[in-house]
């Protein structure tokens, strides 16, 4: 978690003092009053933010209802538990400690960095294996673990993959078997991705086998 950057907005002082103490001399620390110029740059970069949240700022929050990077939000007020619902916002009252602070960031980025490396890109889609998801724009459906199993094959290959691949493969059958698996299964995943994405051209093939 070395050369990472952890930027502060709200609290330039706070800012200050954590660039003198040791604990965080392994981060890079970037202080920004511009709430919308810190978001954006922490959205493009995944960097861990803290912000110090108050009575007068709070509406500006519906912002990272859908963030995208590790957040820590801290602040004197009472916030509900669904408040900004997601698994990268942590919340810490104030005062705290900075050991406490410490042990927050250090869980945040490590789920975060998790979060990451199960996210596969597959054409104009991303499987997220965690969540056993295919993901586009902002639609999600729900995969079966075979389904996503199935799709991070082609993820792993440039190349069309035919029957005796997925059979020996996923499967474990021998190529010779009879079965009609792989046709049912195929045909069954590009109906549920045609009701949730409307797209009929999800899985093709030719002569050399299927491909996406």
């Amino acid at each position: 978690m070395s050369n990472l950057t952890i930027s502060i907005f709200g609290n330039q002082i706070f800012s200050d003092i954590t660039n003198e103490i040791k604990l965080f001399s392994k981060f890079k620390i970037k202080y920004y009053d511009d709430f919308s110029l810190c978001i954006q740059e922490a959205e493009k970069s995944g960097q861990l933010v803290i912000m110090f949240l108050s009575d007068i700022d709070r509406k500006d929050y519906v912002k990272l209802e859908k963030n995208k990077f590790p957040l820590i939000i801290i602040t004197k007020i009472s916030i509900a538990k669904n408040f900004l619902p997601n698994q990268f916002i942590e919340l810490l009252n104030m005062p705290f400690a900075i050991l406490d602070l410490n042990k927050k960031i250090i869980s945040l980025l490590s789920k975060y960095e998790f979060s990451k490396s199960s996210l596969i890109n597959l054409g104009n889609y991303i499987i997220d294996k965690n969540e056993r998801k295919i993901k586009k724009n902002n639609l999600e459906l729900q995969l079966t673990e075979m389904e996503i199993n199935f799709l991070i094959l082609f993820s792993n290959n440039n190349k069309p993959l035919n029957r005796n691949f997925f059979l020996k493969n996923l499967w474990h059958y021998s190529p010779e078997s009879d079965t009609h698996t792989i046709e049912t299964h195929i045909h069954r995943l590009r109906k549920k991705i045609f009701n949730k994405f409307n797209d009929e051209n999800f899985i093709k093939n030719n002569n050399h086998g299927y491909y996406i």
